[in-house]
């Protein structure tokens, strides 16, 4: 898949909101990318308290463990992590799926990416996991590039879509925690 498929794709099914056509180099990039698309990041925020738990349970509640944030940057203590959404809002069609992976600015400062694939028809914003894992506090930065996607096109549509499963995430418009049903 080429640049120009992706972007033929997301504008005739307006795949991708704010989208834009070319690379933005502003700060660390985001925009269509050779064969993906290079998502931004929001300036919303969930930073975890640990010291008001003993553990991280997916299958619990843990929202009151975590200050909600609006920020341009936030600085992610060491060995830690913390959630925080794309900018842009997707619409997956039925015979897509994407891989996420980390941008390479990041890796290089011990920032791990962590987004789960976009599975055909799912939409909404993305929830990130952005972990440190530098022994030092890391940066990350609202309205620039955190992640790529690339968008893999199947040969025949999927029989069930994450709509057809009304998946726990669907349409998600700010940061999500964790739903164990």
């Amino acid at each position: 898949m080429s640049d120009r498929w992706i972007i033929e794709m997301a504008l005739k099914r307006e795949m991708i909101k704010p989208f834009s056509e070319s690379q933005v180099r502003r700060g660390i990039s985001f925009g269509v990318s050779s064969y993906g698309y290079d998502m931004s990041l929001s300036d919303e925020f969930r930073l975890l308290d640990p010291s008001s738990l003993p553990e991280i349970d997916p299958k619990k509640d843990l929202s009151e463990h975590f200050t909600e944030i609006k920020a341009e940057s936030i600085q992610i203590p060491a060995n830690s992590f913390v959630l925080g959404r794309s900018r842009e809002y997707f619409k997956i069609p039925r015979d897509i799926i994407t891989i996420c992976t980390g941008k390479s600015t990041y890796a290089r400062s011990g920032v791990i990416v962590n987004v789960t694939p976009f599975e055909p028809e799912w939409e909404g914003f993305a929830t990130i996991s952005i972990s440190n894992t530098a022994p030092v506090p890391t940066r990350v930065y609202a309205g620039e590039g955190i992640a790529q996607l690339i968008f893999l096109q199947a040969a025949e549509l999927c029989e069930q879509s994450y709509r057809d499963k009304k998946g726990k995430y669907q349409a998600q418009k700010g940061i999500t925690m964790s739903k164990s049903d």
